[in-house]
């Protein structure tokens, strides 16, 4: 991993499973889609609250959502 970024989070994968949109996450949430696209990035990371909404939305555990090291 040299070179890039360490990723905390799995949203974007997730999402992906679920087949889901950023933007249908950003609704769910009343968040901006720019929000949604840093924390599938990981870019920023949402708070602990937020993740246990995400969570909740996608039908997931919260660890699910999280890199495991």
């Amino acid at each position: 991993m040299t070179g890039s970024k360490k990723k905390y989070n799995r949203i974007k994968i997730v999402l992906l499973e679920k087949e889901k949109t950023n933007i249908w996450l950003a609704e769910q949430l009343e968040v901006s889609s720019t929000a949604v696209s840093k924390w599938c990035t990981n870019r920023n990371q949402p708070t602990v609250e937020t993740l246990f909404k995400i969570a909740e939305i996608l039908d997931v555990k919260v660890c699910e959502l999280l890199v495991s090291n």
